[in-house]
């Protein structure tokens, strides 16, 4: 699919989205190294869990918003909000002894805003798109938030450690910048509003999800990305403090390459493998089933990350996070338009903010990996993650592919049964 051809909403995400995470990916993978050297590991991994309840939550009144009022007013409001978030942290970080707690508060402020924003961007996008078109826009989308993310993991790597305060006033810029686009450009189409059924608003936002909760396939499928994207968030969390505290530098001429730098090592050659493959393997899973595709990029992707989660050596830390990628690149597009496909057209802000509680969820788990890594062994790390891909496996291939499955069983059984003319 060519530029031109997409739809002004798909454009405007895609540009606003590749700045801003230009910038945020230059300092979010750091959070939680940040916290824990302010204060320390336990405390930074229970703060950081708090956060991802509360963007849990939050995440599901987004949806319920979405669907009640206009969703360009929703983005405008929260993304104004996140800007100002962002200048707090900024502020915080200016005297000599960082204002932590400021800090801290200003960042749960850009979770709360964050999430309620994230299902009406969501969900404009589902509705600026068919199911005809969605696999190539995801496929595009996901190349360019890798490319933007690769661009913000070297600026983290070559400024974090000296020079946080200007990349933060580079964040807090890029995020004032994102509501002044979606004013000029952004459509808000969507004119079939959820009507409100209940005086009050919980028992209406409640029942409002209850569609989404008994829809039994949509379910696997949430839990079972929040158990896969687990094993990739703990990239910045467990493994990012662990390769800090034990990796063992290497040098390059008169370049040391620490732990903290062969994380962003890691996140670069991850970024940069999509960048330039995400097409060729696109192009290539065309060709196949699409149930196979996914249960293959699923397997080599778990190995990957199982690997990476104990290794200590910069040689089998690239190879394994190679695969890893790899899987993901076979993957994502896939479980991504099947996912979608999957949403009914008048529940959208709902659906998609039950869908984000996959990265809430697995925000979750990779943030307990924290505390779980300072009792447990690098190898035993391991086999929990790979326990984790393992579940969420066979959640999103039976939630996505199991129906289908069984329909064609029966239509099958009817075609071969003696009454059926056959």
């Amino acid at each position: 699919m060519k530029w031109k051809e997409l739809p002004r909403n798909i454009k405007v995400r895609m540009i606003t989205s590749f700045f801003n995470r230009a910038v945020s990916s230059a300092v979010m993978p750091f959070m939680a190294l940040f916290f824990a050297q302010e204060i320390n590991k336990i405390w930074a991994g229970v703060f950081l869990i708090s956060t991802v309840v509360i963007g849990f939550f939050i995440n599901l009144v987004g949806g319920y918003i979405s669907d009640r009022f206009p969703r360009k007013k929703v983005l405008m409001t929260t993304s104004w909000l996140n800007a100002l978030f962002f200048l707090i942290m900024t502020i915080s970080l200016f005297p000599v002894n960082n204002l932590i707690s400021l800090f801290a508060v200003a960042y749960i402020g850009f979770i709360i805003t964050s999430s309620l924003g994230r299902p009406a961007m969501h969900a404009i996008i589902i509705d600026s798109t068919t199911p005809e078109n969605r696999k190539a826009i995801y496929a595009l989308d996901y190349w360019l938030v890798n490319l933007s993310m690769a661009i913000g993991a070297a600026l983290g790597g070559l400024l974090y450690l000296n020079h946080q305060k200007e990349l933060f006033m580079m964040l807090t810029f890029t995020s004032t910048i994102i509501p002044i686009a979606y004013g000029i450009w952004l459509q808000d189409k969507f004119t079939n509003q959820l009507q409100k059924k209940h005086d009050n608003v919980f028992v209406d936002l409640i029942n409002n999800y209850r569609v989404a909760f008994k829809d039994v396939a949509f379910v696997k499928v949430v839990a079972g990305s929040t158990f896969i994207f687990a094993a990739e968030f703990s990239l910045n969390s467990y493994i990012g403090i662990r390769l800090a505290e034990t990796f063992k530098a290497v040098h390059i001429g008169s370049f040391e390459i620490v732990g903290v730098r062969m994380l962003s090592i890691l996140n670069i050659e991850n970024m940069l493998l999509v960048v330039c493959f995400t097409f060729i393997i696109n192009r290539f899973t065309d060709r196949l089933n699409k149930k196979y595709a996914l249960l293959i990029g699923l397997i080599i992707y778990g190995i990957g990350y199982a690997t990476v989660t104990s290794a200590n050596t910069w040689y089998i830390l690239i190879l394994f996070n190679l695969f890893a990628t790899i899987g993901e690149l076979i993957y994502s597009p896939i479980r991504n338009a099947e996912q979608a496909n999957m949403i009914p057209s008048d529940k959208r802000g709902s659906y998609s903010a039950f869908s984000n509680l996959s990265f809430s969820g697995a925000d979750l788990i990779a943030r307990t990996s924290i505390i779980i890594g300072a009792f447990l062994l690098p190898t035993m790390m391991s086999v929990y993650i790979g326990f984790i891909v393992m579940i969420g496996t066979i959640l999103i291939y039976t939630g996505l592919f199991a129906q289908n499955w069984k329909v064609n069983k029966v239509v099958n059984e009817k075609r071969l049964s003696p009454g059926s003319g056959k």
